[in-house]
């Protein structure tokens, strides 16, 4: 099995072409196509387009920097006997 990673252009009919000289000839082969999109198709959205309230995370980062969360471990080897 060979490997060859190349990049291509996808042309304004949204059909990606390959021409790949593989050194055989009159023989069926396997191919396997991964492509993945090198730039985003749209901006990603803001914190306020996905739901949170504007200045949320401003406003919260470090809120528990002198309260620290303290994990129980013991409840989680509870609940897991239980399932």
């Amino acid at each position: 099995m060979q490997s060859i990673k190349l990049r291509s252009h996808v042309g304004s009919d949204g059909i990606l072409h390959l021409e790949i000289p593989v050194g055989i000839t009159d023989k069926e082969i396997e191919v396997t196509v991964t492509y993945q999109q090198l730039e985003p198709s749209a901006p990603p959205k803001t914190p306020e387009e996905l739901g949170w309230p504007a200045g949320f995370f401003e406003q919260t980062y470090g809120s528990c920097q002198d309260d620290p969360i303290v994990i129980d471990y013991d409840i989680f080897s509870i609940t897991s006997s239980l399932i």
